[in-house]
């Protein structure tokens, strides 16, 4: 049973809101500053299991985040889509023309840069996390301050929005994953979604095979990442997710990519949230 989970940033954040609404069960959380810190926690049994972020729907692949996957042999249990919208929040009592500079994670501020080109005065800071800074400007009661971050954010840290939904593209969406030591004991009838990771030789048609095995298999591919295989140059690894009806589908295709490519592993068979 999982009871503590680590998340990347602090209470209100993404990632946190996210354990909130995943879990059937109220858990505790364990806040880190980074994604290799969340990861420590979780090999070290700090907890039980941890939020990742792993795509967003504007910027795409959060990269680093596949490799740390990999690298520490984590698994995928389940995944989580979130609606991401983007707020402007402020000390209470004062107005935009109040606000000197905004602070926030890199990519808050990219979504939301079109918002402020009608606030030239307003200048942007890039920061570790958007719940962190309205968290600062609630404990150092900082004025003429800004931060972009989530409404949870402002209930807990007391701030007034400012602006709501302010990212330019409105329909903003990221993907969680919920990652394990090991694998959850999920039934083989909620299983129809997995995430698998291989390797390609370098001959012509290689890849496209293991694709069409794929499909042959009745396996929907609804996700596919390249990325570097540093002790071999020039050489890329391919992390995979797809969809299926039926396990027995996916068991064939395990059995015949296996066969048919190198440094094979399943990452995670878990239940599909975009249904």
């Amino acid at each position: 049973m999982i009871k503590t989970v680590a998340i990347q940033g602090v209470k209100g954040s993404f990632h946190h809101i996210v354990s909130k609404q995943y879990f059937a069960k109220p858990v505790e959380t364990i806040e880190c500053n980074t994604f290799d810190s969340l990861v420590d926690s979780l090999m070290s049994k700090e907890c039980d299991a941890a939020v990742m972020a792993l795509e967003n729907s504007i910027a795409g692949s959060i990269i680093p985040n596949y490799a740390l996957i990999d690298k520490f042999k984590l698994h995928i249990i389940g995944e989580h889509y979130l609606d991401i919208q983007h707020n402007l929040m402020v000390l209470p009592n004062q107005s935009i023309d109040d606000i000197k500079e905004v602070y926030s994670h890199p990519m808050a501020l990219l979504q939301c840069k079109e918002f402020f080109r009608q606030y030239p005065h307003i200048k942007l800071v890039e920061d570790k996390d958007t719940a962190e800074v309205a968290q600062r400007i609630h404990e150092q009661q900082i004025k003429g301050i800004g931060a972009i971050a989530s409404v949870t954010a402002a209930e807990i840290f007391e701030l007034e929005i400012l602006a709501k939904s302010i990212q330019t593209i409105k329909h903003n969406e990221t993907r969680f994953v919920i990652v394990n030591r090991e694998n959850a004991e999920v039934a083989e009838n909620d299983i129809n979604k997995a995430s698998i990771k291989f390797e390609a030789d370098h001959k012509r048609g290689s890849l496209a095979t293991i694709l069409n095995v794929m499909s042959d298999c009745k396996l929907n591919l609804t996700k596919i990442q390249s990325l570097p295989i540093i002790e071999k140059p020039w050489k890329y690894a391919f992390f995979v997710d797809v969809t299926f009806e039926s396990y027995e589908d996916f068991k064939k295709a395990k059995t015949l990519i296996d066969i048919m490519a190198q440094g094979f592993k399943v990452l995670g068979e878990y239940k599909n949230a975009k249904l």
